[in-house]
């Protein structure tokens, strides 16, 4: 294996098509595919259920908890693909205090598509009504050395075609 990434960050937006990018990835980059998602609190669910935002006191943890489990897969000599918002530049700094080498894939697109989508979407429990929320706590990622935009409009398969190249595909 190259010296390439081993962990592929695919942030975004609610609804922006992270999970469905990260997973694919996971199987064509061959990779262990984890959501952020699964990483948070019952409380932050609910709290999110309910139509409130997480604050950023509230994401810390749960960013914390992620980075170790990534630290400990890595060690083991797994290769990872996570789908995770990133919203804030602490948060992905905290991903990147690991040490561990990422890539960061972001889905980038309006607010208009994004609804869209989420309102197409069944079984979530993030409602659209926190989609300005998210755009609003969004840092933009663009011009960090560490990040590529993807764009939320390309076909899913497009997306996964550039995503390897982006990550150099070596699998």
């Amino acid at each position: 294996m190259s010296g390439g990434p081993r962990v592929a960050v695919v942030m975004g937006v609610s609804g922006s098509g992270k999970t469905t990018l990260a997973r694919a990835l996971a199987g064509a980059w061959a990779a262990t595919f984890l959501d952020a998602d699964d990483f948070h609190s019952a409380q932050a669910r609910a709290h999110m259920a309910s139509g409130q935002p997480l604050t950023d006191a509230m994401r810390q943890p749960w960013v914390e908890r992620i980075a170790l489990d990534l630290q400990h897969r890595v060690a083991a000599g797994e290769r990872v693909t996570l789908a995770f918002s990133g919203l804030r530049r602490r948060h992905r700094d905290l991903l990147r205090a690991t040490g561990l080498p990422l890539r960061f894939l972001f889905l980038s697109g309006d607010a208009a598509t994004i609804d869209g989508r989420m309102r197409a979407r069944s079984g979530h429990y993030m409602p659209v009504s926190l989609l300005d929320s998210q755009f609003a706590a969004l840092e933009d990622p663009t011009g960090e050395p560490d990040v590529d935009a993807i764009a939320v409009g390309l076909a899913p398969d497009t997306q996964l075609a550039h995503a390897l190249r982006l990550l150099g595909d070596d699998a």
